[in-house]
Order: structure tokens, then C-alpha cells, then sequence
């Protein structure tokens, strides 16, 4: 049986992988245990962690590290305490694969410590673009996986222009599409009533994360972004920011300036968060989900400013600057435009089985360690 080590750094992430992650538990030839770190463990943003022991998988590490004051040199200093941390769970779980999704810090940070240890290290979402200080930490984890589980063909096609061996560079699709539609979902109007909404009115999901090398206008953006649905005068369920450079201004703007009918949260279970995606009239902000995510559900996304820069869209993102005359123009033509189709470049919803496969059984001996550039 082999042991797959998965490292969880937020909500966001362990929300996205939960079914996955169950699947990969569930299947007879693998072992999986969670490391809990970073926002996982902070009051300020749910003890999410908590979440996890709910879900039933077995947490075999919790690392905490210090996330305020929310600054470039506060993640820095968090990536080197993680990579010691993560040396001393990995000696003691004796790993044979440790798997990680995307570009965050804790991501790095555990590929560092992996690689050290000759562990393998199995990537997920690699091979993306965002033009952002995510895509540098995203191909820098590449170049320290040997196992890649891309969500796309073009991803794919990257991954292996970067040097990445083929025979290693697998497409699994998004593990976030896994169960996403499953279930029954409630109508629009169940939902927002219960929340305290006027069901005659437009709701937007609002999900705005500062960009590191933007850090010092995230106040003025969150601001401009409030003020385009001020005038557009769109009810709205906000959820509250990561714990990176910036976040705190955008808290503050929050927690300072409040809009009618807007509701604020620091977080919102998986499942919750999923309805009220689908039944939205809008997303709005700089989220991976509104790119990954709400095509599933045909919701319309007004994608904001360059986090998101040059990944792949669905027909229904709508790019815009964080500018509140265009958000409130395109708020009001949202009210007046069909739902796009609900169809998803992205994948199909079954990432976990082939995550579970490929982990169960390609090869993870001292030859995949021997990583060279393929051309």
C-alpha cells in the first residue's frame, strides 16, 4: 500500500479536494493523511482544520505559522519555518508520494522539503498561467514535482514544453468540478430568502484576494469594487480574503464600510459556498473558482484586475479592471443577458478516480527521482 502525504494551507484548497481526496482514501492501494497548516489553524479565518477531522481523513500534522502582519515578508519568512516543519512530519510519516495542488506557499514549501528527502512529489494544476507572483510559485513547484496532474490538454501541453518527462505528465481535470453538481441543488429564491435577501433583487458572490505585487492598492480596489455594485445597487454574500500581502487593507475596508445589503464572511462550509455559486446571478472579484468553478452552473463571472491573468476562460467570465463604472455597466447588462451554456473546459467531475489511479500506479521508484530536462 502506498502513502500519499497531501498538504492543506487553507479552506480554499482543502475545499477543492475534498472529494478527490476521499476517493484517493477510499481506494485499497493507497494510504492518505492530510498536513494541516497555515490558515487552517487561525481563528481569524474559522480553524478550518476542523474541517478536515469532519470529513473523516486522518490529519497526520498540524503546522502552524505566523500569518500577521499580512505582508511579501511575513509569507517569505512562513515558507522557510513550513519547509523545516514539513521535514519533521515527512521523517515521521515516511511518505511515499506527497501531493500538492497549485501555487500557494505551503505548496512550495512541502515540494522543497520533498525533494530532500527523495520523496516524489505529485503536482496538481500545473502547467497554468496567471501572470502573477502565483504563476512563478506555480511552475517553480513543477520544476520540483516528478508527477503532474494537469486540468487540461493545454496545461499538459505546457508542462511538457517546460522539460516535464510526457510518460509523467498526466490530465486528470480540476479536482474543484469532482461532485460539484451531484447533489439536488435549491432554487435561487429558497436560498436568498433564507439568507435574508430580497429574492427581487440580483445577488452577487463577491471574492476579491489582493495580488502580492499590487499589495498597496488592495484598499483602493476593494473599494472600487463595493462602489460598482453600490450603483448597480446588486445585494451581495462577500467572503473575506487569504491571509497574504494586502489582505488586511481589504478586511479593513470590510469591516469599516458597509454596503446595503451585503453580507460579509470569513468563511462558508464547502457545500454552502457551492449553492450559492449556482444560484448566483453573478460572481465577482479575482477568484479561481469563478474561472474554474461557476461554468459548471453557467454563473456569470465578472473576473477583476490580473490574478486570474491569461488562464483559460469559459464563455462565461467577463473580464474587467477594478474600476466601479464598469463593474455597475456590466452588472446591469448581466440582469438583461441569458445565463451562458454550462459547459466546462475544465473537466468532467471525475479528477478523483484518476488522481486514485495514477497515484496507485505509476511508478515511484528511484528513477522518477532522476529528473532532467526531456529536450
Amino acid at each position: 500500500m502506498r502513502k500519499v502525504l497531501y498538504v492543506s494551507g487553507t479552506r480554499a484548497d482543502f475545499g477543492l479536494m475534498q472529494s478527490s481526496l476521499k476517493r484517493i482514501a477510499a481506494d485499497p492501494a493507497l494510504d492518505l493523511a492530510v498536513v494541516a497548516a497555515g490558515m487552517h489553524l487561525d481563528p481569524r479565518y474559522g480553524e478550518t482544520w476542523r474541517e478536515i477531522e469532519a470529513s473523516g481523513l486522518r490529519i497526520a500534522a498540524k503546522v502552524a505559522v505566523a500569518l500577521h502582519p499580512a505582508t511579501g515578508a511575513t509569507m517569505a519568512r512562513s515558507i522557510g519555518a513550513m519547509t523545516s516543519a514539513f521535514v519533521d512530519v515527512m521523517e515521521a510519516e515516511r511518505p511515499d508520494a506527497v501531493l500538492l495542488l497549485g501555487d500557494r506557499g505551503e505548496m512550495l514549501a512541502a515540494a522543497i522539503a520533498a525533494i530532500h528527502l527523495n520523496v516524489p512529489v505529485a503536482h496538481i494544476h500545473g502547467g497554468e498561467r496567471s501572470g502573477t507572483v502565483d504563476e512563478s510559485v506555480r511552475h517553480a513547484i513543477s520544476k520540483l514535482s516528478h508527477l503532474h496532474f494537469a486540468a487540461t490538454e493545454e496545461s499538459r501541453a505546457r508542462l511538457i514544453r517546460l522539460g516535464e518527462r510526457p510518460d509523467c505528465v498526466y490530465v486528470t481535470g480540476a479536482p474543484g468540478l469532482d461532485g460539484l453538481t451531484d447533489g439536488p441543488l435549491r432554487t435561487r429564491d429558497e436560498v436568498f430568502a433564507e439568507m435574508g435577501f430580497d429574492t427581487a433583487r440580483p445577488v452577487a458572490l463577491v471574492l476579491f484576494h489582493p495580488v502580492l505585487q499590487e499589495a498597496e492598492a488592495a484598499g483602493e480596489k476593494i473599494r472600487a469594487v463595493l462602489e460598482g455594485l453600490r450603483r448597480a445597487q446588486w445585494q451581495s454574500v462577500a467572503l473575506l480574503p487569504n491571509a497574504d500581502a494586502g489582505s488586511n487593507a481589504i478586511r479593513a475596508v470590510f469591516e469599516t464600510e458597509t454596503l446595503e445589503g451585503m453580507k460579509t464572511f470569513v468563511h462558508l462550509p464547502r457545500a454552502e459556498f457551492i449553492q450559492i455559486m449556482a444560484v448566483a446571478d453573478a460572481m465577482v472579484g479575482n477568484s479561481s473558482s469563478g474561472i474554474i468553478e461557476a461554468a459548471s452552473f453557467g454563473t456569470p463571472v465578472l473576473n477583476l484586475g490580473s490574478r486570474q491573468n491569461l488562464r483559460e476562460r469559459n464563455a462565461n467570465v467577463i473580464d474587467l479592471p477594478e474600476d466601479a463604472a464598469a463593474i455597475a455597466d456590466r452588472l446591469a447588462s448581466i440582469r438583461v443577458t441569458p445565463r451562458p451554456a454550462a459547459v466546462n473546459v475544465y473537466g468532467d467531475g471525475r479528477a478523483g478516480e484518476r488522481l486514485a489511479f495514477h497515484l496507485s500506479t505509476h511508478p515511484l521508484g528511484a528513477e522518477i527521482l532522476k529528473k532532467v530536462l526531456s529536450y
